[in-house]
């Protein structure tokens, strides 16, 4: 049970540190703008948006920008959601005119979002206490940690079985299913291009996808990490004692 425990929060953190340290670099969407050719995505589908106007006029730098105020208003409570704004001009002979980014459904769908992470952030502290009572435990009964061969076979059982699931149920419909289970059932969550800048911006859900894979990856190189710091730690108080 002592060491199930010291696995879980280590890797619950693992995935907490990951996803802040990935909000540093808007997760990736530089590289993912480009990548899955988000620009072109933009110019079709602004166009046909029914509620904003002129966002196929707007220009990389800009997205990226736009991206990176979603992202610090999730990360801060939905702080700023409703005021961001984008700018436009049709030609040089026009007026340059600006127009709100999301629509209310948008913008409660996001508070959503940073309500969510949120309740992560809590509950990343309650495990950091729990990993830490874990650590304390190993040490005052001189446990043995879990060998890496026991941390090896564990991940990759965890990552065949997630692999599996995948698969059988297709990625799509498990972000689908997901999204159900989190959100409030009066709250929408899905937007089609059409309906949503934001969507567009993001152009959903490839760049999830995308967002998904940075993540994981990460989270397991930190929490592979963590585990051999602690190995090292726990196996080296047993020498001592």
């Amino acid at each position: 049970m002592a060491g199930l425990l010291l696995t879980i929060t280590s890797l619950i953190i693992a995935f907490w540190m990951s996803w802040h340290a990935l909000a540093q670099i808007n997760f990736g969407y530089s590289l993912g703008y480009q990548v899955l050719d988000i620009g072109a995505h933009i110019q079709r589908y602004g166009p046909d948006n029914r509620y904003r106007n002129g966002f196929e006029y707007t220009t990389r730098d800009q997205h990226e920008a736009l991206f990176t105020q979603i992202v610090n208003g999730i990360q801060q409570g939905g702080k700023g959601l409703p005021e961001i704004r984008y700018q436009y001009q049709r030609n040089q002979f026009q007026p340059a005119r600006s127009d709100t980014l999301l629509r209310p459904p948008e913008v409660v769908h996001l508070q959503d979002v940073a309500n969510l992470i949120t309740l992560f952030n809590q509950a990343a502290v309650v495990c950091l206490l729990l990993l830490l009572c874990s650590i304390a435990y190993y040490r005052w009964k001189n446990l043995s940690p879990p060998t890496a061969r026991q941390l090896g076979l564990g991940t990759v059982m965890i990552i065949v079985l997630l692999g599996v699931i995948l698969l059988i149920a297709g990625p799509t419909q498990v972000f689908y299913w997901l999204h159900t289970q989190v959100f409030p059932d009066d709250h929408q969550w899905f937007f089609y291009y059409q309906e949503s800048l934001m969507t567009t911006l993001m152009k959903a859900p490839d760049l999830f996808g995308f967002i998904a894979a940075l993540w994981g990856l990460l989270a397991l190189g930190l929490f592979a990490l963590t585990q051999w710091l602690l190995q090292i730690a726990l196996t080296k108080q047993q020498r001592l004692d």
